[in-house]
């Protein structure tokens, strides 16, 4: 009975909010959740008819499979959302989930790249390949930039600006922005469009793809995690590593080197102030050090 609900929601996930497709699946699950709690519970209410007692209870059931904090807070997340569409769509009258808390996180920071462990792990790539030119390239853009993995695999020869050291990105929600590209990079792709990607034939739709797999089509995000996975491993880093480590590496840096906040926040594509600050950890010992410099109480005793 909830399937035409779900029909629903799907098309305004993606109509009006113009999520991505990995966004729609992901709040659409969400959802699915609480419909297979529902029926393992025998209890088939329509959404206007659940009340906060009955969604605390699902909170309950999916913290017993085991599921961690964060993998809560993100269904209770999804939850809100599907509740806020049958408000706008008059499926129901009030938003029983309103009041779910959600359950307290450790602000978990990702592993961040120093510039010498991103120099070592780019170093390691086998320049005299097509391949290893074209991740050299990859790389370079999605440290000189901040990219998400799906905006450099999606990056398009007609969004290079190189003349004036811009690239245009398309973003989360389709939307676009103009992001400063460093020489570095400019170098690569230029070498890489120059001598590596004009002896390949694109598949049709993929003309305008920048960066192309062996195929002549557009790289999976899969395939950039596993590039950056083997490298680091030939660069002997232990971190937890992924492409999402190249853009909080970029913010970090960047904050560390005394940016101002809102010009990362324009440069990674964040809507909210808030998302950038995640980004902005800046490490114990840049912190220890900035103390020891400037702040009395921690200056070394002179005495």
């Amino acid at each position: 009975m909830w399937d035409p609900y779900k029909k629903g929601y799907k098309a305004y996930l993606q109509l009006e909010r113009s999520l991505s497709d990995n966004s729609v699946e992901a709040y659409l699950r969400d959802v699915e959740k609480l419909t297979e709690y529902l029926q393992a519970s025998n209890n088939l209410k329509a959404p206007a008819d659940l009340s906060l007692k009955e969604l605390q209870q699902f909170i309950k059931w999916i913290a017993e499979l085991g599921m961690t904090p964060t993998s809560q807070a993100r269904i209770i997340s999804g939850i809100r959302g599907f509740y806020k569409y049958c408000l706008i769509e008059q499926i129901t009258t009030a938003d029983p989930s309103a009041l779910l808390e959600t359950p307290k996180l450790k602000r978990a920071l990702p592993d961040v790249l120093s510039f010498d462990e991103i120099e070592n792990i780019i170093g390691q790539l086998d320049l005299s390949t097509p391949e290893g030119g074209r991740n050299k390239a990859i790389l370079e853009t999605m440290y000189s930039c901040g990219l998400r993995v799906s905006e450099v695999v999606n990056l398009k020869i007609s969004a290079l600006y190189l003349d004036v050291d811009f690239i245009r990105v398309i973003g989360k929600g389709d939307k676009e922005r103009l992001v400063p590209i460093g020489r570095e990079a400019i170098k690569y792709i230029k070498l890489y469009k120059d001598t590596i990607r004009v002896h390949q034939a694109p598949q049709k739709g993929f003309e305008d793809i920048l960066f192309l797999n062996k195929f002549g089509k557009s790289l999976s995000r899969v395939m950039i995690f596993y590039i950056i996975k083997d490298l680091a491993k030939k660069a002997n880093i232990n971190k937890n590593i992924s492409p999402h480590t190249f853009r909080h590496s970029f913010a970090t840096h960047l904050v560390e080197g005394g940016a101002d906040l809102r010009a990362v926040q324009e440069m990674l594509g964040h809507e909210s102030i808030t998302t950038t600050e995640i980004y902005t950890h800046l490490d114990r010992d840049f912190l220890r050090a900035t103390l020891n410099q400037f702040h009395p109480a921690h200056k070394p005793s002179t005495k």
